[in-house]
């Protein structure tokens, strides 16, 4: 305890440096090249991995309910774009008979696609820990669909959760002898939610990708960092998409797939930005928080 007390009164009398600190390592560790990576697979592992949690969830709910909820899901991941691909999973529900075990076992495949890209990405920011301990492939095969069937409850949980707050909605509360709706309240309420989620997600997964045992403080560091990065993006970006650019003018029937990846791509830098954080405030006490990284280098046959 000492050890992380000291740590994070580190970080809080140096913010700049500690800051610094996460973007020079961030730069060294080929950051954004790395985010590309993720963000390619995260794209081609997006469509099949909704579906399998829409055809999972709609045995149990109301289509209708289910993609509202993954509407809302996705307009924090992809901003601006949730309504094209919630209609593409709407098109591909009207032919689900189609889905065979060969489908269903290539869905899976594409899905988990994205977790091993994004474990291969943590290995080379927590490159102290890999150096250690190495993880049983055995157990890298499995993480992926392990989190499917998390992401498929923790939909689960929303769609119930979101259910109760939009019901609170409907009632008036009666605010000096005039009715008021609760609506604002349970706006604000499945923001929150939302938000909550989102950190939650993020925390899990840098409990889980990075090599070796991570404290669940240093996890929910990351993990809240990230999402207020991303919340401040994403809010950029909604505005972006919607006043200033000229993406529709310039790729036409590309829009959507060049503004999705854009989002993802975005979104995969603040994630891993989030695990570097982690990864600097770990190094914190062993070494110099000014202490300039070294390079990434391939090595000469």
């Amino acid at each position: 305890m000492q050890v992380i007390g000291r740590s994070a009164r580190t970080a809080l009398r140096h913010p700049a440096a500690f800051s610094l600190a996460v973007l020079r390592q961030f730069r060294a560790n080929q950051g954004l090249l790395l985010a590309g990576a993720v963000a390619y697979y995260a794209l081609l592992s997006l469509v099949p991995l909704l579906i399998l949690v829409v055809l999972a969830l709609t045995r149990v709910f109301d289509e209708a309910e289910v993609l509202a909820t993954i509407g809302a899901g996705l307009a924090f991941v992809v901003p601006g774009q949730s309504k094209a691909l919630v209609g593409e999973l709407q098109a591909f529900l009207l032919h689900r008979e189609v889905v065979g075990w060969l489908l269903l076992g290539l869905m899976l495949f594409f899905s988990s696609l994205a977790f091993t890209v994004l474990e291969n990405a943590m290995s080379v920011i927590f490159l102290h820990r890999v150096a250690v301990r190495r993880r049983h492939f055995l157990m890298s095969a499995v993480i992926p669909y392990l989190f499917i069937l998390c992401l498929a409850i923790g939909m689960l949980i929303v769609i119930l959760v979101s259910g109760a707050i939009n019901q609170l909605g409907t009632r008036t509360v009666v605010i000096l002898g005039r009715p008021h709706l609760l609506d604002f309240v349970s706006s604000e309420l499945l923001y929150l939610l939302g938000v909550t989620g989102e950190i939650l997600l993020l925390t899990a997964i840098y409990l889980v990708m990075p090599v070796g045992r991570l404290s669940f403080r240093h996890a929910l560091i990351g993990g809240t960092v990230a999402t207020l990065l991303w919340e401040l993006t994403r809010h950029f970006l909604v505005w972006y998409f919607s006043t200033v650019s000229q993406i529709q003018l310039v790729y036409g029937s590309l829009t959507t797939s060049i503004a999705v990846l854009l989002s993802v791509e975005v979104g995969a830098i603040v994630l891993l930005l989030g695990a570097q954080v982690i990864a600097v405030y770990e190094r914190i006490g062993r070494e110099p928080i000014d202490r300039t990284p070294d390079p990434m280098k391939a090595e000469r046959a």
